[in-house]
């Protein structure tokens, strides 16, 4: 039985860490692909050779699964099998180029990552990916708002001004104020 982890000291824990990279690098490695993704994709690279065509290829895309065979060689698949994740068939593609198939995989869940490409290949430790910092830009429209907001409100707790919603509330009051001059807000006290 493994000991739990927080009865292992920094550096048994440090061993056993770069021990289960170094399995999950070879066996990456043994692949007949390499592949990485982002978020919304998957990228898979084939090296089938110099003057390979794409009609000597036989590559099936699919909700579920993928396959990628020589067509001369239908019997003996690069790649083959049901897909970790569904994908969108209309945004998901395939080119060769200078012996190079990229196969580009648009995931249906832009928001969790794959640990393989197809279920039965080695999985990869999902928890130890470093994601790329993401772009304003990148985000949707509602939730590059949220950020933005937060970033905002950030920035005014740190220089000690109101945040966002203190400010919102502010201006309600300015107005109400300005609408009822006849009333005394002097000693008001607003939380």
């Amino acid at each position: 039985m493994m000991a739990d982890s927080k009865e292992l000291s920094a550096e048994e824990q440090e061993r056993i860490d770069k021990e289960a990279r170094a399995k999950e690098e070879a066996e990456q490695a043994a692949l007949p692909y390499k592949w990485k993704q982002t978020l919304q994709d998957v990228e898979i690279r084939i090296n089938v050779g110099k003057g390979v065509k794409g009609k000597d290829l036989d590559i099936q895309i699919k909700k579920d699964s993928l396959r990628v065979a020589f067509k001369n060689k239908k019997d003996e698949p690069i790649i083959e099998g049901t897909l970790c994740k569904s994908v969108k068939l209309d945004d998901s593609t395939w080119t060769i180029d200078n012996g190079e198939v990229l196969i580009n995989l648009e995931k249906v869940n832009g928001m969790e990552w794959w640990k393989n490409v197809v279920t039965h290949h080695p999985a990869i430790d999902t928890t130890k990916i470093q994601p790329e910092n993401s772009k304003l830009g990148d985000l949707d429209g509602e939730t590059r708002s949220m950020v933005e907001k937060m970033m905002f409100d950030q920035r005014q707790k740190a220089a000690g001004l109101p945040s966002s919603d203190e400010l919102k509330k502010q201006e309600v009051l300015k107005k109400f104020q300005q609408q009822h001059p006849e009333m005394d807000f002097s000693n008001a006290k607003i939380n």
